[in-house]
C-alpha cells in the first residue's frame, strides 16, 4: 500500500481570502474519490494551529500500488486541482511512502 501525503500553505495575507481558497481546494479534493477509482482512501484536514510553521491543509490518500498513485497523479480531474493550487500560489510539501 502507498500513502501520499500533501501539505498546502497559502501565501495569501487576507485571512478570508485564504480560507475561501482552502475551502475550495477541500471541496475539489473531496470529489476525487467519486471520479478516480484508484483512490483507496482520501482525507482532507484543515489546520487549526496558529504556529508560523503550520500549513493550512493536509491531504492524506492511500493507493494499492504505485501504478494506482500514478494514475491519480496524471488524471485530468486531479490535474485541474493542481492547476487551481498553482493559480493561487500555494506552497506544497509532499511525501509518498510504502506501508
Amino acid at each position: 500500500m502507498i500513502k501520499h501525503i500533501v501539505f498546502l500553505k497559502s501565501q495569501e495575507e487576507d485571512a478570508t481570502v485564504r480560507r475561501n481558497i482552502i475551502d475550495e481546494i477541500t471541496k475539489k479534493l473531496n470529489l476525487l474519490p467519486s471520479i478516480i477509482s484508484e483512490i483507496d482512501s482520501l482525507e482532507v484536514g484543515i489546520n487549526f494551529s496558529d504556529r508560523d510553521s503550520a500549513y493550512d491543509l493536509a491531504l492524506v490518500t492511500s493507493f494499492k500500488n504505485e501504478s494506482d498513485l500514478n494514475t491519480y497523479r496524471y488524471h485530468k480531474d486531479h490535474l485541474k486541482v493542481i492547476e487551481y493550487i498553482k493559480q493561487n500560489k500555494l506552497q506544497t510539501a509532499v511525501v509518498d511512502y510504502n506501508i
